[in-house]
């Protein structure tokens, strides 16, 4: 409540909590609209870049990015962010689960993802990793794949089942 409290009193953020959001999918969505309507290019030709903000704390964010949005608020399962190297990395022994660093979630009209050096991690509401299509078509759990550099190739991620969470519980 405090995060949407804050975004009626104060405006728009600088930096979205979007673990707070019942429907996140609907908020990436809007992001990429607004982006195509300032741009004035179609929609289906925009996807997201991913740049992980590990240098920074949304504490450090001054301004909003002149593109797409910043986040925080995700978790994630079976590996973890290496600030060292800027990539995945084994997790820490005994640690369930990494917080993650900020993200910018960046659109890009015609972005492709290098094919090599980056984990299509997904992104899930819950740790179920199962949902069910709403009537909007849209998955009730899983919210979106995130490209994400990696040293290792992408099998080394597949085979530990690594995924991002924006809540611990069910």
């Amino acid at each position: 409540m405090e995060f949407l409290n804050d975004w009626i009193k104060n405006g728009t953020p600088k930096v979205f909590w979007i673990s707070g959001f019942f429907f996140p999918q609907a908020f990436l969505t809007g992001t990429l609209q607004n982006y195509a309507r300032v741009k004035r290019i179609a929609i289906d030709r925009l996807t997201f870049k991913f740049n992980i903000m590990d240098d920074r704390t949304k504490e450090d964010i001054t301004e909003k990015p002149e593109t797409g949005c910043y986040v925080y608020g995700m978790f994630m399962e079976g590996a973890r962010w290496d600030k060292e190297v800027h990539a995945i990395g084994n997790s820490h022994p005994k640690a369930l689960y990494d917080e993650m660093p900020m993200m910018h979630f960046q659109p890009k009209e015609d972005y492709e993802a290098p094919a090599t050096g980056i984990y299509k991690c997904p992104v899930y509401k819950t740790l179920q990793r199962a949902g069910t299509l709403s009537t909007t078509g849209h998955s009730t759990n899983f919210v979106s794949d995130v490209f994400m550099p990696s040293k290792d190739e992408e099998r080394v991620w597949i085979c530990a089942g690594v995924a991002m969470f924006l809540a611990l519980r069910n």
